[in-house]
């Protein structure tokens, strides 16, 4: 079964149409027959995506450490949960286990792990497509704030174009299920471009 790792907020945000976007894509997983890998969160964003995709007969598998499951965060009926010491190793695990990555809207933890695996994806440390599911628009800023790094050069055009960004869940799944990545090696110019 294919599998793909969803970063969401812990919390459902300000509009009610952030956690409707996180049902549909639970569901939706589901109806495909792509597993969920996640944060193992119960709540918010987090808990929307598994309690959809679970209600609609689909896989969810969480990782989360164990401070957080001691903390009362973790979900209670995920179909396997995987406890870990660190975020760090939570972050590795997850990888390990999925075959592409989204983000939903979700705050500061959401962003750096989207960052990091877009940073995999450009250093060729991975191939697996990385997309942000942009919900009523949520996203725009930090679109602007590449489209920014991409003038200031310090993003290349073609790297640039490895992210997928989708507003609609299921046109998100579609171009993430059809995008192959090939190795693009990041120019060494240390006099000037993109490094």
């Amino acid at each position: 079964m294919p599998r793909i790792c969803v970063y969401a907020g812990s919390s459902l945000g300000a509009s009610p149409e952030y956690a409707r976007a996180a049902t549909t894509f639970g569901t939706a997983c589901a109806r495909r027959g792509i597993g969920i890998v996640y944060g193992g969160g119960r709540f918010g964003m987090m808990g929307a995506v598994a309690d959809a995709a679970l209600a609609a007969g689909g896989e969810v598998i969480g990782v989360i450490p164990r401070v957080m499951v001691q903390e009362g965060r973790g979900h209670l009926h995920v179909t396997e949960m995987i406890a870990v010491d660190t975020m760090h190793e939570r972050k590795h695990r997850m990888a390990q286990l999925s075959d592409s990555f989204a983000a939903l809207p979700g705050g500061i933890g959401t962003l750096e792990e989207v960052a990091e695996m877009f940073t995999w994806l450009q250093l060729g440390l991975h191939l697996k497509p990385v997309g942000l599911l942009n919900t009523g628009g949520f996203h725009e800023p930090l679109l602007k704030f590449l489209d920014h790094m991409l003038r200031e050069q310090f993003i290349t055009p073609t790297h640039h174009s490895m992210l997928t960004v989708e507003s609609d869940p299921e046109t998100l799944l579609d171009r993430l299920a059809t995008t192959r990545h090939t190795l693009i090696p990041k120019p060494v110019r240390p006099d000037s471009g993109p490094v």
